[in-house]
């Protein structure tokens, strides 16, 4: 443990190797890189939308990110056919990136002009996410109209998860992004995942206009997550395993990713009759209380908490149910 003097506060990180904080310091010591490293402290951005934004060739890009990402200071993933590239979000290197961007003029004309450029692109990728949406939203109007309020329904997810921070924050499924919006302000880390590259596109834009902070999207199976076991407090399936053909086994993955005394949030309907969102892809007409228990038993968890979210039509209508679950795992246990 050792005295941050850029922050003041104790940063609780094993000290970096000369090699290490040589290699990044070389890197971040060349104009391309650090105006690069400056407009993605915005948000992941593709080599296409760093090539346009700095106006250089795709190779010359490339080969900056290749010298970044060898020096630990950039990650990237990869979504179906496009690479993400983020800054590093965490330990010793994080804080020096943060010291070395901090210190940059924002009103100078070249990082300015990086910034203006930015803007458009993420405009363009919000004109396209938006396209994509108009596209299916109709069946989603037409189902929404059959239960409670989505502000009612988020009002519920925020009482029964309460107050106090999040930590580290998984949405499984998380489609339009709107778990990460309503909860990643309040989480030390937020990680959207889902399969549809399209949805991820819709949520990424969702999440930059909000000008929200602290959020990754990675594309993945939700019954093969690529994430590491027991490494988040919350995880999240908000409105996703009545898509799915085998949700106890998307359930029972889903908890494998939460850590000792961490906490499973289900968002779903309760059974109800109406076969035609059969043809909206959903493979379950709702879940009961015991059946959701139940799978939370198997996985190690017990769910003291269920709330029913009454529709607006009464019994023709859709209830919205939402269970929380805890690790019966304790930190202390695993210790």
């Amino acid at each position: 443990m050792h005295m941050s003097l850029y922050s003041g506060s104790m940063v609780d990180e094993e000290l970096l190797g000369i090699g290490v904080v040589l290699d990044a310091l070389r890197a971040v010591a060349e104009e391309s890189r650090l105006r690069i490293l400056s407009v993605m402290r915005h948000g992941e951005l593709t080599v296409t939308d760093l090539t346009e934004i700095l106006g250089q060739s795709q190779p010359r890009v490339s080969r900056h990110l290749r010298l970044l990402v060898d020096a630990g200071l950039v990650t990237k993933h990869r979504e179906g056919t496009w690479v993400f590239f983020r800054l590093v979000d965490e330990g010793a290197l994080h804080l020096l990136l943060t010291v070395s961007i901090d210190a940059i003029d924002t009103t100078d004309a070249v990082f300015a002009a990086d910034l203006a450029r930015l803007g458009v692109v993420r405009a363009r990728r919000a004109d396209v996410a938006r396209e994509y949406f108009e596209q299916i939203a109709p069946i989603w109007d037409e189902e929404r109209s059959l239960h409670a309020a989505a502000d009612t329904v988020e009002a519920a997810i925020l009482d029964v998860v309460g107050d106090p921070p999040l930590g580290r924050m998984l949405d499984v499924g998380t489609g339009t992004g709107r778990m990460l919006q309503l909860l990643a302000d309040r989480s030390d880390r937020a990680v959207g995942l889902d399969t549809s590259h399209s949805m991820l596109s819709v949520a990424r834009a969702n999440l930059e206009r909000i000008g929200a902070h602290g959020w990754e999207l990675r594309q993945g199976d939700v019954h093969s997550p690529p994430l590491d076991p027991a490494s988040f407090d919350l995880v999240v399936i908000h409105q996703v395993l009545h898509y799915l053909d085998d949700p106890g086994r998307a359930l029972a993955e889903a908890a494998k990713l939460v850590a000792p005394g961490g906490r499973l949030l289900v968002v779903d309907f309760a059974p109800h009759r109406h076969d035609f969102l059969r043809a909206a892809a959903h493979r379950r007409l709702g879940f009961t209380h015991g059946q959701l228990r139940d799978w939370f038993d198997q996985a190690g968890f017990d769910c003291p908490t269920i709330v029913d979210v009454d529709p607006p039509t009464g019994d023709d209508g859709l209830t919205v149910t939402v269970w929380l679950a805890r690790n019966r795992r304790t930190i202390r246990e695993v210790a």
